[in-house]
C-alpha cells in the first residue's frame, strides 16, 4: 500500500455516500422478505382453529401446526446463518426464500393434518432465513441514524402482520383456510423475482479478501446515490488500524542509527479478528471475547419471542377460554368469527405505535435503555389480566402489551447485529433467533394450553416471569451500540458503556 493513498472502510464509505436510492431499493427488498414472514407468522392465529374444527383436531394437535413453525426455523435461522457467514449473504437468503415458497404454496394442497404438519415445518425451516436479510441490509446502512432506519425496516413486520389479518378477515369467511395460504405465499415469490439485482455484502467480500468486487459495489452505490466515494485505498479495518498505527510516533519510538535494520512492528494487540475457519462458529459464539453477550442475548431473544407470539395468540384464545370457562357471561359468542377477526385485525395495529416509541427511543436513549423500558413496562400492562376482565378491557391490556413487546422486539433485533464481528455476525443473529424459535414453540404447547385449561393466571404468570428476566438480562449486557460503527474485529478488552 502506497504512503501517500489514505485508506478508508466500508463503514467510512457508506457514512461518505450517505442514505440515498441504493438504501431504499435494499430497504423495499429485505422489507418484502420481512412481510412475507410476518404473514406466514400471523397466518397461524386463523389456520389453527379452521383445521381444528374441519379434521376435529385436538388442542395438542392443533398447537403442534404453530410449534412445527418454530422448530423448523430454529433449525433454519442456525443453519442458514452459517450458509451466509460462509458462502455469503445472497446464497443465504436466496436458499431461505425458495423453501418458504415452495412449502408455504404446497400447504394449500395439504391432503390431511400430516402434510399439512410437515410442509409447515418447511415453512418455518424456510423462514428462519429471517436474521440473514437483517444483517444484510444492516451492512448497507451508515452508522449514523441507523437504529432510525432499522426501525422503519422493522415497520414491514408490521405491514405484513395488519395485511395477513385484513386478508384472513375477507377470504377465511368465504373462501377458507386454503386460498389464505396460497395469497400469503406470495411475497415471497416476489423475494425471487427481484433477486438478481440484489448485490453481495461490501463488508462479508472484503472480509474474503475480495476488495475488487467490494470497490466494485461501493462505486454502484456511489453512482446510484449522486454522491463518491472517499479519496484513497479500500482497507479493512484491520488494515486501516495496523497503518495508522505504523506511522504515529510515539515517545518510544526508536531512532535508528546509521546502518542499522528496522525491525517490524508487531502488530496491535487492542484487536482481535475472530473467524469460525478453525472452529465451529458455535465455538467462537461461545469464546471468552464473546460468550457474556451470546448468553444474555439468548435470554432476551426466548423471552421476546415467548412473550410476542404469546400475545398474539392470547387475542384469540383468551376470548375462547372466556367462553368456555366463565359460560355464565352474556354476549359472548364462540361461534362469532367475526369478532376474533375484529380483535386480531385492531391487535395489530399496535405495532405501529410500538415502532413509534422504539423509533423515538432507539438513537436517542440507546438500545439498552429503550429496550428495558419496554419489557417492565409490558410486566405492567399483563398484571391485571391475572383475574379474568371484560372482553373490551382484555383487548385493550393485550394492545397495550403488543406495543410494548413489539418495541422491545424492534430494538433486539437491531442490537443483535451490531454487537458481533462481520465474520460471525449472522450467525450470532441466526443462533440467538434460533433461541427465540424456542420460546415460540414453547409458548403454544405451555402458556395456550394453560389457557385452554382455564388457568389464565398461571398462565399470564408464566408470561410476567419470562418478560421480567428478559428485562433483566438486558441491563446486563456489557455495553450500548448506539452510534458505534460496526466491526470485523473485536476488543480485547469490553468498551465501556458510555462509549459511542
Amino acid at each position: 500500500m502506497e504512503d501517500g493513498n489514505r485508506c478508508f472502510t466500508v463503514d467510512e464509505a457508506l457514512v461518505e455516500m450517505g442514505f440515498g436510492k441504493f438504501q431504499l431499493y435494499v430497504l423495499a427488498y429485505a422489507g418484502m422478505g420481512m412481510v412475507a414472514e410476518a404473514m406466514e407468522m400471523m397466518l397461524l392465529s386463523f389456520v389453527g382453529p379452521a383445521v381444528q374444527s374441519l379434521w376435529n383436531l385436538s388442542s395438542r394437535e392443533e398447537s403442534l401446526i404453530t410449534s412445527v413453525v418454530f422448530a423448523g426455523m430454529l433449525i433454519g435461522a442456525y443453519s442458514w446463518g452459517i450458509v451466509a457467514d460462509k458462502h455469503g449473504r445472497r446464497k443465504g437468503f436466496i436458499i431461505t426464500a425458495v423453501v418458504t415458497f415452495i412449502a408455504g404454496f404446497l400447504s394449500a394442497f395439504a391432503p390431511n393434518y400430516t402434510w399439512l404438519i410437515v410442509l409447515r415445518c418447511f415453512v418455518g425451516l424456510g423462514l428462519g432465513g429471517g436474521p440473514v436479510l437483517v444483517s444484510w441490509y444492516l451492512e448497507f446502512i451508515p452508522a449514523p441514524n441507523r437504529g432510525t432506519w432499522m426501525v422503519i425496516f422493522s415497520g414491514f413486520w408490521t405491514v405484513g402482520t395488519i395485511f395477513e389479518a385484513s386478508l384472513a378477515w375477507l377470504i377465511m369467511p368465504s373462501l377458507g383456510w386454503r386460498w389464505l395460504l396460497a395469497f400469503s405465499s406470495i411475497p415471497s415469490s416476489l423475494l425471487l423475482l427481484f433477486y438478481k439485482w440484489t448485490p453481495e455484502s461490501p463488508r462479508y467480500l472484503i472480509l474474503q479478501g475480495q476488495k475488487a468486487e467490494a470497490l466494485s459495489i461501493l462505486e454502484m452505490i456511489a453512482r446510484t446515490n449522486g454522491t463518491q466515494l472517499p479519496k484513497g485505498v479500500l482497507a479493512t479495518e484491520m488494515e486501516t488500524e495496523m497503518e495508522e498505527t505504523k506511522h504515529l510516533p510515539t515517545e518510544n519510538t526508536h531512532l535508528l542509527k546509521p546502518g542499522e535494520v528496522e525491525e517490524a512492528p508487531p502488530p496491535p494487540v487492542s484487536k482481535i479478528i475472530l473467524k469460525s475457519d478453525n472452529k465451529g462458529p458455535l465455538l467462537v459464539l461461545l469464546s471468552p471475547e464473546l460468550i457474556k453477550r451470546t448468553l444474555l442475548l439468548w435470554v432476551v431473544f426466548f423471552g421476546n419471542a415467548f412473550a410476542y407470539y404469546g400475545v398474539v395468540l392470547l387475542t384469540t384464545e383468551l376470548k375462547n377460554s372466556q367462553n368456555s370457562c366463565y359460560p355464565s357471561e352474556k354476549g359472548l359468542t364462540h361461534s362469532s368469527n367475526d369478532v376474533n377477526y375484529r380483535d386480531v385485525f385492531i391487535a395489530s395495529f399496535a405495532e405501529f405505535p410500538g415502532l413509534l416509541i422504539s423509533a423515538a427511543m432507539v438513537d436517542r436513549l440507546g438500545r439498552k435503555a429503550s429496550m428495558s423500558s419496554m419489557l417492565f413496562t409490558c410486566c405492567i400492562f399483563l398484571l391485571p389480566l391475572l383475574t379474568h376482565q371484560s372482553p373490551t378491557l382484555t383487548t385493550a391490556l393485550l394492545f397495550g402489551c403488543r406495543i410494548c413487546i413489539s418495541a422491545a422486539f424492534t430494538v433486539v433485533y437491531i442490537y443483535a447485529p451490531e454487537i458481533y464481528p462481520t465474520a460471525v455476525r449472522t450467525t450470532g443473529v441466526g443462533v440467538g433467533s434460533s433461541v427465540g424459535r424456542i420460546g415460540g414453540v414453547l409458548c403454544p404447547l405451555v402458556a395456550v394450553g394453560l389457557v385452554h385449561g382455564c388457568h389464565q393466571t398461571i398462565a399470564v404468570l408464566l408470561f410476567e416471569f419470562v418478560i421480567l428476566v428478559s428485562g433483566i438480562c438486558v441491563c446486563l449486557f456489557p455495553f450500548e451500540t448506539s452510534g458505534r460503527e460496526l466491526t470485523d474485529t473485536i476488543s480485547s478488552e469490553e468498551p465501556s458503556s458510555s462509549s459511542v
